[in-house]
């Protein structure tokens, strides 16, 4: 759906009543004629707050018994302002962690003209499976619409719905290490491996303190620590250092998940393989509720390691040069599975560099750039207005916490909570994002064909027309071209789009404002200038496009208005992940905005349309 289609259908929402009362059928209706084992066995509407089917006391309390206490009625800290418990959040509102903490909120508030936050009917703090199954049957038993949310990180709104049961496992975030883990079944049949096991509700910075802090190793995880496990893996999964290591997709080996008809299924390439691979990049919150995940860990290099710097061009001209020069060093000297994150390049001639590397010693890295510095600094057209800086530390502080606070607190902030535990940090760069209210947001793989010398000067005026329009940055370690062939080949067997094969990096335009949670004092969203901000990214996605016209996206981060949203998400995989869904959830209990089998609901979820 488009911005202008969205917008006619809020216009036309208010008339539903009155058609209802001209002799319409309202949603609860529908249900009761076409619902659970009616036509084709379909439900056709979900019950809403206020409808005469909607779940009595009783019923409520049944669930809440079943589950152990554990049922609430999530209502926004903003709700009532001014208040102490407004206050309060204000204070935290720039603490991805606190807004973790609260089942009301999720780490974006909205989106313009698109979605804004706002908290389930019902949630179910799980702290175990049994809780999960509970949450799922009641849902499915009563035609209520579900929602689960981990880390609530989802740009596209999927963290949250009014009207909803939230399946909330934030207190599920058991971190366990294995020496040689065999999935079941796979005994005889696999080697065992070292890997690490996740409960549903742990973030990335749980996985990287035991694997990698305390216990010397590594997995592949995503760059923001604040990130739930299993969003991310069902979603694809690429960090930092995914140039070497793969996706986080890629890496797993076995979960947990509780599927539509309440059943819980321990899922892997021996058990139930078509589940185990559709949740393998195929999107959170489609087929399942994931509630634990495995996933293979790895020897730790000795460094890791980051390069910071920006130099600015003189004229649009010396510019585009230098994005030419870059464009060749990176291909000579950076494509490879040593170098990760990111190039910006920035409106007003700007060519930003925060990049990473893995296995090198901070020497080898400086030697790795010195030519490029030595070619900028001879040409007086280019300032280096923030000199290159290269540093390495020992992989197993790269998320100690402490040792940041000691010796480099100027990069990661810590969760400054009384009680919270001490190891929890986001680095500074993610804070800017934390509650923020997306304006557009868009994405592209790029291949890594656009590299070879035939087509340099190809891709550098794209890159150099996409800047003209809107900053943007290029995301190398979220295309596995260049990586090892056990990485590529690991991430094949997964439903994210295979163009991420074949990418040098993930282009990504975007931009938001301050947080807009609904009720929060202060000015609304100014959502002339975010739209505008929305038309100058479309414009340069489009120029960038104008080279990878076919370009996958992906679903993680990726405008909401995408029209083709299932070939460019998943390309030739989703016919094969809509099997899957009809296989596990035929009825069509999970729906999430932009996921599997999501075309056949109203965009809110609610209402079958075929």
């Amino acid at each position: 759906m488009n911005r202008r289609d969205l917008l006619k259908a809020a216009l036309a929402a208010p008339l539903l009543p009155l058609l209802a009362r001209a002799g319409a059928l309202l949603p609860e209706t529908v249900g009761a004629i076409g619902g659970i084992g009616g036509p084709a066995g379909r439900t056709l509407a979900r019950i809403r707050p206020g409808q005469a089917s909607w779940p009595a006391s009783a019923e409520w309390d049944a669930l809440r018994r079943a589950v152990g206490g554990r049922l609430l009625q999530p209502v926004s800290p903003f709700a009532h302002c001014p208040s102490d418990a407004c206050s309060a959040a204000l204070h935290q509102l720039d603490n991805p962690f606190a807004l973790g903490d609260d089942p009301a909120l999720t780490q974006t508030s909205g989106w313009a003209d698109a979605w804004t936050s706002r908290p389930s009917a019902w949630a179910v703090a799980a702290e175990c499976t049994a809780d999960v199954v509970a949450a799922v049957n009641f849902a499915r038993q009563h035609r209520l619409r579900l929602v689960v949310k981990g880390g609530g990180h989802s740009y596209q709104g999927t963290s949250d719905a009014p009207d909803s049961l939230l399946v909330w496992p934030r207190h599920m975030n058991k971190v366990t290490l294995h020496d040689a883990f065999v999935p079941r079944h796979g005994a005889g049949q696999v080697a065992p491996v070292p890997a690490v096991t996740l409960e549903a509700g742990a973030l990335w910075i749980d996985a990287y303190h035991a694997v990698t802090t305390l216990g010397g190793r590594y997995v592949q995880g995503g760059g923001c620590t604040t990130v739930g496990v299993a969003g991310l893996v069902q979603s694809g999964g690429f960090g930092s250092f995914s140039k070497r290591y793969g996706s986080a997709a890629g890496n797993l080996l076995e979960a947990e998940v509780v599927t539509a008809d309440g059943v819980v299924r321990v899922v892997n390439a021996h058990s139930e393989p078509e589940l185990f691979w559709a949740i393998k990049g195929g999107g959170g919150g489609s087929l399942g509720v994931v509630t634990r995940l495995t996933l293979r860990t790895f020897d730790l290099p000795d460094y890791f390691g980051a390069v910071f710097g920006r130099i600015e061009a003189a004229t649009p001209d010396a510019y585009r040069a230098l994005i030419r020069h870059f464009v060749a060093f990176y291909r000579k000297m950076l494509f490879n599975p040593h170098w990760g994150e990111q190039a910006g390049f920035h409106n007003g001639n700007t060519l930003k560099l925060a990049m990473v590397f893995q296995g090198l010693t901070e020497a080898e890295a400086r030697q790795t750039w010195a030519p490029f510095l030595a070619w900028v600094k001879a040409r007086g057209e280019y300032t280096v207005s923030e000199p290159l800086a290269v540093a390495a530390i020992p992989a197993r502080h790269f998320w100690d916490a402490d040792y940041f606070r000691r010796h480099a607190p100027q990069y990661a902030v810590p969760d400054n909570r009384p009680g919270a535990p001490a190891y929890h940090m986001v680095w500074r760069n993610d804070v800017d994002q934390v509650g923020w209210f997306i304006h557009g947001y868009r994405s592209a793989w790029l291949p890594a064909a656009l590299l070879r010398p035939a087509r340099e000067a190809e891709l550098a005026d794209a890159l150099f027309a996409a800047s003209q329009q809107y900053d943007f940055a290029l995301h190398f370690n979220k295309g596995l071209a260049g990586a090892p062939a056990d990485a590529v080949d690991r991430a094949r067997d997964t439903a994210t789009h295979p163009h991420m094969l074949d990418a040098f990096a993930l282009a990504i335009c975007a931009d938001g404002g301050a947080p807009a949670f609904p009720g929060m004092p202060g000015p609304s969203p100014d959502l002339t200038r975010a739209r505008r901000q929305a038309t100058k990214i479309d414009h340069a996605m489009d120029a960038l496009l104008e080279v990878a016209p076919d370009a996958g996206s992906y679903v993680s981060e990726s405008d909401y208005f995408l029209r083709d949203w299932q070939q460019r998400f998943w390309g030739p995989n989703y016919r094969r992940l809509a099997a899957a869904k009809r296989r596990y959830d035929p009825d069509g209990l999970f729906f999430v905005h932009h996921g599997v089998g999501s075309e056949d609901w109203s965009a809110d979820g609610f209402t079958r349309q075929r």
